[in-house]
């Protein structure tokens, strides 16, 4: 039986779908009333587990599910040893930097050698500055990343965005993307080169189902 795991969040809702588009059934995890973090599907072909996105990778790289949907941001976070298979064309959404809207550093090689930047994006944002040749200071948040300019504990922040609404309402602007995210199918790569229990066609459906 092939065990999948999937994004709690926004990716939910059009992970489900896709599946459901080839046959396998894990609507249950829609309902509100449901509580269940694991289900099978009806047909007794597969099963699913539900999870937080950041920890997708981590099942499917140990072995505990063969198959995940995970944000392109996750994978480039926390670069998991797992076969990225395909894009699946939703969740679009950007890794930006933003700083507030009356800074004067419109753009990120202008921001002052060993500033800060706060992220919960550590890896990305070490990884973006490097390549800039920019020393900074990168401290970790994993609440309302925001408040780091806000309150003047860093002069930016690398984040997530998707319709920059939360930005603006925080008087904060973009100035610069890092590179843009969208869902993305993987596998457990054993799993995937001995194509257990049929998986290479499960996933070959749902990589043609788009």
């Amino acid at each position: 039986m092939i065990t999948v795991a999937l994004p709690k969040g926004a990716l939910l809702k059009d992970s489900i779908d896709r599946f459901y588009g080839i046959g396998l059934d894990f609507r249950a995890f829609l309902d509100d009333n449901n509580r269940q973090l694991q289900i099978e599907d009806p047909t007794g072909t597969a099963k699913a587990m539900l999870v937080r996105a950041q920890d997708v990778p981590v099942y499917v790289e140990y072995g505990q599910a063969q198959v995940g949907i995970v944000g392109y941001d996750v994978l480039r976070e926390k670069k998991p040893q797992v076969a990225q298979l395909a894009d699946l064309e939703f969740g679009d959404c950007r890794m930006s930097v933003a700083v507030p809207a009356d800074s004067k550093y419109q753009e990120s090689r202008l921001l002052p050698p060993h500033g800060r930047v706060a992220s919960k994006f550590v890896h990305c944002a070490r990884d973006y500055f490097r390549q800039l040749d920019l020393p900074v200071e990168i401290i970790p948040l994993y609440g309302s990343v925001e408040l780091g300019p806000i309150t003047g504990m860093s002069e930016a922040i690398v984040d997530l965005v998707s319709t920059g609404r939360t930005l603006k309402e925080n008087g904060l602007i973009e100035i610069d993307v890092l590179f843009h995210s969208t869902a993305r199918l993987i596998a457990h790569p054993l799993s995937y080169r001995l194509n257990s229990d049929q998986l290479t066609d499960w996933l070959n459906q749902l990589m043609n189902n788009q």
